[in-house]
């Protein structure tokens, strides 16, 4: 019988807060912090164009766990619009579908931002992830195909004109999972008769993340520079952020060491006491400070049902 393959690289956790360049894929960001940091695992927290710039939060090791409380967390981008073009890929990339000679006033935009907020009806880019018949959009598209996708509900919780000029406008946006920013768009081209698409897109923060906490990738590539690997990788690790921070929406629980021995074993603790935290139907555990689990409090009990470490 074979032994198991040992995974290669560091065992090492946390988030990284990555300020990602333009022309500069996810999935080609997430390989190349990978390398840097030597790391065994790592993925991202939601895809950002290879035209956009900004927030792009990077798991390593068991952060990965905690993906999906990054993903469904809450995004602001800064876009701008350029009139008059659409294209087929709602941004600069694509080719030109329709035109106008038409530009709208600020008023005129002021007045149809209200139609965008809140829970709203999205049909996403023709060039998107979305899966059709079990097929990528952006995939159907690039063979030419015109595909019928569904509008689904997204929520925008804040749309903002910052500046408006004659060919183009400069907006704020804060929303909720799976929205597109291009369809936002496209939309609002259409709905102002003049047709738009975006010719800029930075997202400045992904919750529960501020833009503070974000690392330019020359920055790190530049470590590259220092030839002792110890040294190079202790510099890296700095950048890090303790992966309870992507938690920080959730009730949190300290414990101590016998309950912690309890929740490593996967079994609940009793909480009781005049302190003992409300039902959660998720909430974290750390010992001294580290994330040690994430689990339910139900019947005056905390129930792990991921451990870490």
């Amino acid at each position: 019988m074979s032994k198991p393959r040992k995974p290669k690289g560091r065992p090492i956790s946390g988030w990284l807060i990555l300020d990602k360049p333009v022309d500069f894929g996810s999935t080609e960001a997430v390989s190349k912090i990978k390398w840097l940091f030597k790391a065994q695992k790592a993925g991202h927290a939601g895809t950002l164009d290879p035209l956009a710039s900004g927030m792009l939060p990077i798991a390593l090791g068991d952060a990965t766990k905690t993906v999906p409380y990054v993903m469904d967390g809450r995004k602001i981008y800064e876009f701008t619009v350029a009139w008059g073009e659409e294209r087929t890929t709602d941004d600069l990339e694509g080719e030109v579908s329709k035109t106008s000679d038409n530009r709208p006033g600020e008023s005129d935009i002021r007045e149809r931002l209200a139609h965008y907020t809140g829970v709203i009806e999205q049909i996403p880019p023709q060039f998107s992830a979305i899966k059709i018949a079990g097929e990528r959009a952006y995939d159907l598209a690039r063979d030419g195909e015109i595909v019928d996708i569904p509008a689904r509900e997204v929520e925008i919780h804040r749309l903002t004109l910052l500046k408006a000029e004659t060919d183009r406008a400069y907006f704020e946006v804060e929303c909720g999972k799976g929205t597109y920013v291009r369809s936002l768009a496209r939309d609002l081209g259409r709905d102002l008769g003049c047709y738009g698409h975006i010719s800029e897109l930075r997202r400045t923060y992904v919750a529960p993340f501020d833009e503070d906490k974000m690392t330019p990738l020359a920055d790190l590539v530049a470590l590259e520079e220092i030839e002792d690997m110890d040294e190079r990788l202790a510099a890296l690790d700095a950048y890090l952020i303790d992966t309870a921070e992507a938690l920080a929406a959730l009730p949190h629980l300290p414990v101590n060491e016998d309950q912690a021995r309890r929740i490593k074993s996967g079994n609940p603790i009793i909480l009781r006491g005049r302190d003992a935290p409300l039902p959660a139907p998720e909430a974290y555990a750390t010992i001294k400070g580290e994330l040690l689990a994430i689990g339910a409090i139900e019947e005056g009990e905390f129930r792990p049902k991921r451990v870490f470490g």
